[in-house]
């Protein structure tokens, strides 16, 4: 009978994130946690048809798990990784915003969210080694200032709205447009931390042992 192996030093379990977005990862190391990889997952997010903001974030959120956990199982040194992936859409009413990568839908994006309030859902999902995911939906009212038309030239002249969800990002420039916001800023960001960190910690990973190493 021979004796077991006693556990490696370093036995917190693998964090993947299924993004290749540096505000996410941010966000992640924000909480005191390190990802040991990221797997961007390249989809068509076209809304569609008739699909709600809600649903839109949701399904995108859950694609995003499915192929960064398909690739993460795939290989050994992320087998058995917690898996974490989120999504946000940025709507006025039912309408979902794109995220712009010409200047004229930037412009449209910015005249539609003008003196008005819009809701940003961001959805996050976890899987954990046994595979069970688990998800959260949040769901954050802003509302910009009245902007006038040299504000909206100016923004677009910036091209910070590039790629971005309804054409702006909260940490940067569009910041300065925000007069209310009910709900989560980070989830505005792209990532909600305190649904992230509940999701982790449900799950049994080790949240706080990670902060103790950050420390």
């Amino acid at each position: 009978m021979t004796d077991a192996s006693p556990p490696p030093p370093d036995a917190r379990p693998k964090l993947v994130l299924a993004s290749g977005s540096p505000r996410r990862l941010a966000l992640l190391q924000q909480a005191g946690l390190e990802p040991d990889a990221l797997l961007p997952a390249d989809l068509d997010e076209t809304p569609l048809k008739a699909e709600r903001p809600r649903e839109l974030v949701r399904r995108l959120a859950r694609a995003k798990l499915d192929v960064a956990l398909a690739a993460a199982r795939h290989g050994e040194d992320l087998r058995g990784a917690y898996v974490v992936a989120a999504d946000t859409v940025v709507a006025v009413g039912r309408r979902i915003l794109p995220k712009p990568e010409v200047a004229d839908e930037a412009a449209a994006c910015m005249r539609l969210l003008s003196g008005r309030t819009h809701r940003v859902y961001t959805a996050v999902c976890l899987a954990g080694p046994r595979d069970r995911s688990r998800e959260r939906l949040v769901e954050t009212r802003v509302r910009f200032k009245r902007l006038a038309a040299r504000e909206i030239d100016a923004y677009v002249a910036s091209g910070e709205w590039r790629g971005k969800a309804g054409g702006y990002a909260i940490q940067g420039l569009a910041g300065g447009f925000v007069v209310k916001l009910v709900g989560s800023y980070s989830a505005v960001v792209g990532l909600p931390l305190y649904e992230t960190i509940a999701l982790l910690e449900g799950e049994g990973f080790p949240v706080r042992a990670a902060w103790r190493a950050a420390a």
